[in-house]
């Protein structure tokens, strides 16, 4: 009996290190292009500034907690008005179905955090340690001077672009400038201080040693994706009625492309040597595969050099198999991206972004809540007349502190006869409230003896709220309590 009858199968098999070669294209060039723009925006958008006036933050993005305030430049977002915040959320996951169903795993390829972040730190040890073969001999040789220091030079610079991530992170709730000082004189939360280490070692070991492990075991959707993709789905794929049988070709030699035998893949391996999740495109789709066409980039310059057709792996749809290898043309690729789930999901997330962008701009610049005190119900005066008596609760949403005035109608909406409304402390019948601010205020309803509203057991009524200052009104019911009650 041998040894491997008596040991039990191993269940998981131990990280191959994956040393991807530098590789130029079009691809690739986008992959660049979307890496600088996501970074610029994640490390510079807390240094922005907007004017909102006296007392009120100037930081253009910023989760206020302390406040429990959202701002986005002009925007303005207080802790009720959260769905926008979760209609955003729902428009995200829409836009991620949207660009899955149309054009596969684009997202992980292009703009995933944990994609960008990846790139950045394998251009780092590219940069420190240099391409594919110089990184794959540095890796088998045994340790030595050169190797440690290759080694923590590579380290310290990952860290120090970790140390950036978490930093930026911190910098979205609290002023920026002022958070940055605290920090180095020891003066910030240590809330601050342990989001930022956490933030740090996520990166630095996702980024740097996790990478392609974070993709195909810790997150969901590659095992998500597949309910929103289908045969019109544009995905990176490799033409194996094309390539295929591969292997070397002389020049000159005929093959698939000009109607010889032998395949136009001549098997250089470049496609997987380019690939940060080590596989073998030419194996077909697989789970690990993110589609950032790297591997399209590597093909095609094979393909100029040997005098071949583009092509050989390129973005394409199941559906058109089967004409590709029977010689025919695929369809072309609005009628792939256009079509009725693609046109659903834009639909729907269109409409959430028009309601929203509705919503926002209708929204008044002040709520109003209004609670009748129930113990008692109502009070009788001296002269006979019935009060009613209300909490208001009126929040200024403005950068301003503004007047307010406070009035009544009826179902009719004309204001009841014989009814008077008066602010508790205050004989001119105004209220101001602070910028940014909520304020309760006692509001009597009194109704004069002998009125509908004093004789009648309840009355309902509209409490009007305008802003003296341009006039901008809203209105929430409410009851009156009279006499037969």
């Amino acid at each position: 009996m041998s040894q491997s009858d008596i040991d039990p199968p191993r269940l998981y098999a131990a990280r191959e290190p994956i040393f991807p070669r530098r590789v130029k294209g079009t691809f690739r060039n986008l992959k660049w292009v979307i890496m600088a723009v996501t970074l610029a925006i994640y490390y510079i958008t807390p240094w922005l500034r907007w004017d909102r006036g006296p007392g009120m933050p100037d930081q253009a993005v910023l989760v206020d907690l302390a406040n429990r305030r959202f701002y986005f430049f002009w925007i303005e977002i207080w802790p009720h008005e959260f769905y926008f915040v979760a209609g955003l959320l729902v428009m995200a996951g829409l836009g991620l179905f949207l660009f899955t169903s149309a054009l596969g795993r684009v997202w992980c390829g292009y703009a995933c955090p944990q994609t960008v972040w990846t790139d950045l730190f394998i251009l780092t040890e590219r940069w420190v340690e240099g391409d594919r073969n110089a990184r794959v001999r540095l890796w088998n040789e045994p340790w030595s001077a050169r190797k440690l220091r290759l080694r923590l030079t590579k380290w310290t610079i990952w860290l120090a672009i970790a140390v950036l991530t978490g930093g930026a992170w911190i910098f979205y709730f609290t002023d920026a400038p002022t958070l940055l000082g605290n920090l180095f004189t020891g003066q910030a939360h240590p809330v601050a201080y342990m989001t930022m280490a956490i933030l740090t070692a996520t990166t630095f070991l996702f980024g740097g040693f996790a990478r392609e492990q974070i993709c195909i075991y810790a997150c969901p959707w590659p095992r998500i994706q597949a309910a929103m993709m289908d045969e019109d789905t544009l995905t990176v794929a490799y033409r194996d009625w094309r390539g295929e049988p591969r292997g070397k070709i002389h020049k000159g030699e005929a093959t698939r492309s000009d109607g010889g035998a032998k395949g136009d893949c001549i098997d250089c391996m470049a496609c997987v040597n380019v690939c940060p999740m080590g596989i073998d495109i030419r194996d077909g789709q697989q789970l690990e595969c993110i589609t950032c066409a790297l591997c399209i980039d590597a093909c095609n310059d094979v393909m100029d050099k040997i005098g071949k057709p583009r092509g050989l792996i390129d973005y394409m749809a199941l559906r058109d198999e089967a004409a590709e290898r029977a010689g025919g043309k695929p369809k072309p690729l609005l009628k792939h991206i256009l079509r009725p789930r693609t046109l659903l999901y834009f639909t729907l997330w269109g409409g959430i972004g028009v309601g929203l962008m509705v919503a926002l701009f209708l929204r008044s610049p002040f709520d109003l809540n209004v609670t009748p005190v129930r113990n008692p119900l109502y009070v009788t005066m001296a002269d006979g007349a019935i009060r009613n008596t209300y909490a208001l609760r009126l929040r200024n949403k403005q950068g301003s502190g503004h007047e307010f005035s406070v009035s009544v109608t009826g179902p009719d909406g004309t204001a009841p006869q014989g009814t008077q409304v008066t602010l508790e402390g205050l004989p001119g019948g105004q209220v101001e409230v602070a910028a940014n601010s909520t304020h309760t205020q006692r509001v009597y309803i009194t109704a004069e003896k002998g009125s509908a509203l004093a004789e009648g057991a309840q009355n309902e009524l509209t409490l009007w709220v305008e802003d003296a200052t341009d006039g901008v009104r809203t209105h929430v019911g409410t009851v009156f309590h009279g006499r037969s009650e």
